[in-house]
C-alpha cells in the first residue's frame, strides 16, 4: 500500500537512523492498527533487525536506558521521552501465563508479527518498505473482526489477559469476535485464574467504559463472572416482578450502558441489584420482591472490590453508591434539602445518575424517568437558593454553644436539632431564631444530679465518667470529687441504668 503517514519527528529520527545503518525498522502493532482505523496513534513501538547491543552502539551519542535487554527492548531518550525500540524475537513456553521463558532474535519482521495476539495488532509499517500485513490485519480491521493470530487457543495460554483485551477491543470500537476465536475465549477462560489483578482491574474498567459494553456483557458473561463470581446467580434470574421486563443480568446490563462511562457509576451499576438472587422472595400473588437487596449487594460489591484492588477513593464512592441507590431523594424542597443534608451534592448527583440508569434498566416505567428529571430539576432550584445544608452553614457555631452554657457531646446534638428545624424552614437560619430554637431545646434536656459513695480518687472519677459515656442519652458528666456530687446532662437519661451501672463497678449511688 502506497500510503504514507505523518511520523513525529523523534520516530521518524529513530527509523531512519536504523535503517540507514542495514537494519529493517518498522512502526509496529497499536500505532499502525490506530492509522488504518483513521485515529491518531498515541504511542509508538518500533521493532527492528538490530540485536539490543547494536542499537545500543547505533545511538550512543543519545542516553539509553536498558528497557528489557533479556527480551531484545531498549529505549531511547529523545528531548526526554522514551521510545521504545525491540528487536524482531520470536517466543517460547509461557509458564508462568504472561511472560515468555525465554526468546529467540530473529531477523524477519513476520516471524516477529506470529507471535501477537490479534491480527489487528500483527500490522507493521516503514515509510520505505511500506506495510506488512501477514495474518490479514487490514482485512479483519475493515471487517470490525477480533481474531487470534494462528491457533487461538495457543495465544490465550499464553497470556490469559488477551482474553479480556479481545472483549476490551470489542467493547471500545464494537468489533466482532470471530467464531474460532470466540469459542478459545469461552473455552479458556480459567486461564484468568494466572492473572494479576491489577492486570485484570484495568482491562475490566475500560471495557465497561466501553460505548458497546452491554453486547460484550451478554455474549460473554461467563467470562466477566470468571473474574467476578458475584454476578453469577445474577444471569438469567427471573424477577416475576410487574416493574422489570428483563431477568436481573440484563436489566443490569441495559443500566450500565444507561449511565456515563465513568469507571467509578459503572462498578456501581454493575453490582446495585448484585444482592437481587439472594434476598428474592415470590408472595401469595406470585410477584417477587427482594427486600433488603441493597444492603446485600453492598457486601458483594465490598469482597469484589477488595479483589479487584480498586483505589480506596472509587471503592469507597462506588460501595456508597450500592447501599444507597433504592434510597429515596425527595420530591418536596424541603426532603432534597434533608438528602443533600445527609448525601453531600456529589452522592446525591451520582445517585439521582444511578436512579436514572437504574429505571431505563428496568424497561416498564418511562414516568419514572420523568420525576427522576423533575428532582434533578428541583436539586438545582435548592441549590441555587444557596440554603443551610450542614452545621457549618448554621448562624450559629459551636462557641456560641459554650457560650451559652452548653459543652461535651451535647454541643453536637444541638447543632444537629437546629440543622434539622433550618433544612425544613431555611428562615431559620438567623441568630436569633437559632437561640430561640436553643432555649426550646435546652428546656426539654434532663439533668440529674446524684451522689456517689466510693469515690476516693482521681482514678475513680475517670472510671465513672468512662463507664458513664457508653450511654447514648448521656451528653455531659460533671463530677466534684470531695463531694461526690455527680450531675448527668442529657435527654431521658435512664436513672436505673446508671445505677446499676455504677452499683454493678463498686459504687453507691444516693440522690
Amino acid at each position: 500500500m502506497a500510503v504514507t503517514y505523518h511520523l513525529p519527528e523523534d520516530i521518524a529520527a529513530v527509523l531512519e537512523r536504523l535503517e540507514a545503518a542495514g537494519y529493517a525498522s518498522y512502526v509496529v502493532g497499536g500505532a499502525v492498527r490506530d492509522w488504518l482505523a483513521g485515529g491518531q496513534p498515541h504511542d509508538y513501538d518500533l521493532c527492528t533487525a538490530a540485536l539490543p547491543r547494536q542499537v545500543k552502539e547505533l545511538f550512543a551519542d543519545q542516553h539509553v536506558v536498558e528497557t528489557g535487554m533479556q527480551h531484545g527492548t531498549v529505549s531511547i531518550i529523545l528531548h526526554g521521552n522514551p521510545i521504545e525500540v525491540t528487536t524482531f524475537r520470536t517466543e517460547g513456553k509461557y509458564s508462568d501465563g504472561r511472560r515468555p521463558d525465554a526468546v529467540a532474535f530473529v531477523t524477519e519482521i513476520e516471524r516477529d508479527l506470529a507471535r501477537r495476539d490479534f491480527t489487528i495488532n500483527a500490522m507493521a509499517w516503514n515509510p520505505v518498505r511500506g506495510f506488512c500485513d501477514p495474518f490479514g490485519g487490514q482485512r479483519d480491521l475493515q471487517a470490525g473482526l477480533i481474531r487470534c493470530v494462528g491457533d487461538p487457543d495457543t495465544r490465550l495460554t499464553e497470556d490469559g489477559l488477551r482474553i479480556l483485551r479481545a472483549l476490551r477491543f470489542a467493547a471500545q470500537h464494537g468489533y466482532r469476535v470471530e467464531d474460532e476465536t470466540a469459542a478459545a475465549l469461552h473455552r479458556n477462560k480459567a486461564q484468568l485464574a494466572h492473572v494479576s489483578a491489577e492486570r485484570i482491574t484495568d482491562e475490566l474498567l475500560q471495557i465497561l467504559c466501553g460505548a458497546h459494553v452491554g453486547v460484550v456483557l451478554m455474549e460473554f458473561s461467563d467470562i466477566i463472572a470468571q473474574i467476578l463470581p458475584e454476578i453469577t446467580p445474577m444471569i438469567g434470574f427471573a424477577q416475576h416482578n410487574p416493574y422489570h421486563r428483563y431477568d436481573v443480568w440484563e436489566h443490569t446490563v441495559r443500566a450500565v450502558e444507561s449511565i456515563r462511562p465513568d469507571p467509578m457509576l459503572r462498578l456501581a451499576v454493575l453490582f446495585h441489584d448484585a444482592g437481587k438472587p439472594g434476598t428474592f422472595s415470590m408472595d401469595e400473588k406470585g410477584i417477587g420482591h427482594f427486600y433488603g437487596h441493597p444492603v446485600l449487594s453492598h457486601v458483594l460489591a465490598e469482597q469484589a472490590a477488595k479483589r479487584l484492588r480498586l483505589p480506596a477513593q472509587t471503592e469507597e464512592q462506588m460501595l456508597y453508591l450500592v447501599r444507597h441507590h433504592d434510597a429515596p431523594l425527595g420530591q418536596i424542597p424541603k426532603h432534597v434539602r434533608r438528602k443533600l443534608a445527609v448525601h453531600g451534592e456529589q452522592n446525591f448527583r451520582a445517585l439521582l445518575a444511578v436512579k436514572k440508569a437504574d429505571c431505563i434498566g428496568q424497561g416498564t416505567t418511562p414516568g419514572n424517568l420523568t420525576e427522576l428529571l423533575q428532582q434533578e430539576q428541583l436539586l438545582e432550584q435548592v441549590l441555587a437558593e444557596q440554603s443551610c445544608l450542614t452545621r457549618r452553614d448554621l448562624a450559629v457555631n459551636g462557641n456560641d454553644l459554650i457560650a451559652w452554657g452548653i459543652k461535651g457531646r451535647a454541643i453536637r446534638r444541638y447543632l444537629a436539632e437546629m440543622l434539622a428545624q433550618v433544612l425544613d424552614h431555611p428562615e431559620y437560619n438567623t441568630r436569633e431564631k437559632l437561640r430561640e430554637i436553643f432555649e426550646q431545646l435546652r428546656a426539654q434536656d434532663d439533668c440529674i444530679e446524684l451522689t456517689v459513695n466510693g469515690m476516693s480518687a482521681g482514678s475513680c472519677v475517670r472510671k465513672i465518667k468512662k463507664l458513664l459515656s457508653d450511654i447514648p442519652q448521656v451528653d455531659t458528666v460533671d463530677i466534684t470529687l470531695d463531694s461526690g456530687k455527680v450531675v448527668l446532662y442529657g435527654q431521658k437519661i435512664p436513672f436505673e441504668q446508671v445505677q446499676h451501672m455504677l452499683a454493678a463497678a463498686g459504687f453507691e449511688v444516693v440522690l
